[in-house]
């Protein structure tokens, strides 16, 4: 039984699952795991809490099913790994937190959002400015700083931006300009220093 629902697309088990199947759901799920999983944890950086949170994006995944409310036909992992983004988001909001960026030589946060139009670059001097410009981040507009986040701390491409935010890559692409406009006057506007 088992391998026969291996061999069925994921459509054809969601159609299975929602007919009582469970075993259905369980060869999904096997399906997926490793890249959910992995997709997670290299967000949040703790295997305890990536779990956590693929356990509660099936849990979300089960009951939209079990309500009748899915209707991403043939679209069942772009589905899922957005409902485990948005719980990514979900898990550094409650936390008030976004990863800690350390300036390195190989990454320099101006020089990722840096534009002919104003030349802003520099390195961070001291843990102090790393935190300002963390603060900085949070005060910008949601859908900005969830681009920024993506872009910077998770190494998102904008294709992969606007997925799992269900937007085109062309508004993936505006927010994180007016998201690196913004932040440079808040730079300015709060007298962040940076060296020169």
């Amino acid at each position: 039984m088992y391998s026969s629902l291996s061999k069925l697309d994921d459509a054809a088990l969601i159609h299975q699952y929602i007919n009582g199947s469970e075993s259905a759901l369980e060869v999904l799920i096997n399906r997926h795991q490793l890249r959910i999983l992995n997709f997670i944890n290299s967000k949040v950086l703790n295997r305890v809490a990536a779990e956590d949170i693929f356990q509660e994006t099936f849990i979300k995944v089960i009951k939209t099913l079990k309500c009748g409310k899915y209707n991403e036909e043939g679209k069942f992992l772009p589905w899922v790994m957005r409902i485990s983004h948005n719980l990514v988001i979900d898990f550094f909001r409650k936390n008030k937190r976004i990863p800690l960026y350390e300036n390195r030589d190989e990454f320099d946060i101006f020089q990722r959002i840096g534009d002919e139009s104003q030349n802003i670059e520099g390195e961070l001097i001291d843990q102090q400015v790393v935190e300002d410009l963390q603060k900085l981040i949070v005060s910008l507009p949601e859908d900005q700083k969830e681009v920024l986040i993506m872009r910077l701390y998770r190494d998102m491409s904008f294709k992969e931006i606007g997925e799992s935010t269900g937007v085109s890559i062309n508004t993936a692409l505006g927010r994180m300009r007016y998201a690196v406009l913004n932040l440079r006057k808040l730079v300015e506007s709060n007298n962040l220093v940076l060296s020169t």
